[in-house]
């Protein structure tokens, strides 16, 4: 049980880096910098994939917190 736990979780934190790194940035370069905090005040709203890879990354993150506390409580 404990070896498929910890399986499991080496596929979520895979997915979890993996949806990180295919996130498009919120700025790009300096000209980000000095538009950032307009952005921001805007309220820009991220369209398509930026949504998608935003939940995959927020389920992978809760599952990868349960399983780390799960793993812990089994030891």
């Amino acid at each position: 049980m404990k070896t498929f736990l910890m399986v499991v979780e080496i596929i979520v934190s895979l997915g979890l880096i993996a949806s990180v790194l295919l996130q498009s940035g919120r700025s790009a370069g300096f000209s980000g910098a000095i538009t950032g905090g307009a952005e921001q005040l805007m309220g820009n709203k991220a369209r398509g994939m930026d949504v998608v890879f935003r939940k995959i990354t927020a389920a992978c993150a809760v599952l990868f917190i349960i399983l780390a506390i799960v793993l812990v409580a089994l030891q």
